[in-house]
């Protein structure tokens, strides 16, 4: 099956899960899974394949970005 490239947010969302719930899932703070979705961080390898799992979405389909200094 083929998957459109969509935001770490949208994913999340498509999961419907909460901030909450997938920083839960995730086992990072809600701070910290603001601070992937908005781009200023983002998440290493271990947590990327947390999310793929937690999300039930193909990571290679889901955009991590950094913000620009």
């Amino acid at each position: 099956m083929e998957y459109p490239k969509i935001t770490l947010k949208a994913a999340r969302v498509n999961a419907d899960l909460s901030q909450k719930q997938a920083a839960d899932a995730l086992g990072v703070s809600v701070a910290t899974l603001q601070n992937y979705e908005s781009g200023k961080t983002v998440p290493d390898w271990d947590v990327v394949m947390r999310i793929g799992d937690a999300y039930h979405f193909p990571v290679d389909f889901i955009i991590f970005t950094r913000e620009s200094a």
